[in-house]
């Protein structure tokens, strides 16, 4: 007859223990690979814009994005803007130049699409639609989610490059082009993969769809 051998109280404390090490872990790991846990999902249906034609809406890993453009300080540049939503061109556009706490940046159309991503050009791409000049603003404030189209050194080389800043840039006011600002969505840009150093992130995350809120 086989004796049942009854744990003892110290042994029972270590199996709870360990038990419960196990379960912190794996909610500890569950946590750190999903980065989008704790970010806030906006309703769009429980939203009023003052100006919906100037809203646009942008769809990432972790939710959507929401925009206003500012058509009275940069006409032509937000013009351009919405003309590439409309046309759905910036979807699937990797956000390949990412500095941590700072901006990330996108719109490569040519070279900068996640399916079809060429590191040795990509930055150099075009939107086909050609340069437009510089839109500058002195009483525009590049604060925490300020979005302008990137350019090379030059004025007057902004196509379709596009950066939103992560936190207040005095230094970039009266030298990038305004578009608009981030209303809603900001704890999401946050979240978007940085380069850890690197010139250029690698397997970088992406724009899913762009679209305006309303048509005109």
């Amino acid at each position: 007859m086989i004796k049942t051998i009854k744990a003892s109280k110290s042994e029972k404390v270590l199996f709870i223990f360990l038990l419960s090490l196990a379960i912190f872990i794996f909610t500890f790991f569950f946590l750190l690979k999903n980065k989008c846990l704790f970010v806030e999902k906006i309703n769009l249906n429980t939203l009023k814009f003052n100006e919906p034609n100037n809203i646009a809406v942008m769809n990432l890993e972790c939710g959507n994005v929401i925009i206003e453009l500012y058509p009275d300080i940069s006409p032509k540049a937000v013009e351009r803007f919405k003309i590439l939503i409309k046309q759905k061109k910036y979807d699937g556009s990797a956000f390949y130049k990412v500095t941590e706490n700072t901006f990330v940046q996108a719109g490569d159309i040519e070279y900068g699409n996640i399916n079809n991503l060429d590191y040795s050009k990509i930055g150099s791409g075009k939107s086909g639609l050609g340069l437009l000049k510089s839109e500058l603003s002195n009483d525009f404030i590049f604060t925490k989610g300020s979005i302008g189209f990137a350019r090379t050194t030059e004025f007057d080389t902004e196509d379709s490059e596009f950066f939103i800043t992560l936190k207040e840039i005095p230094i970039y006011q009266g030298e990038y082009t305004p578009i608009g600002k981030v209303i809603r969505g900001l704890d999401i840009l946050g979240k978007i993969k940085t380069g850890n150093k690197s010139i250029y992130v690698l397997r970088p995350d992406h724009i899913k769809t762009f679209r305006m809120l309303k048509s005109n």
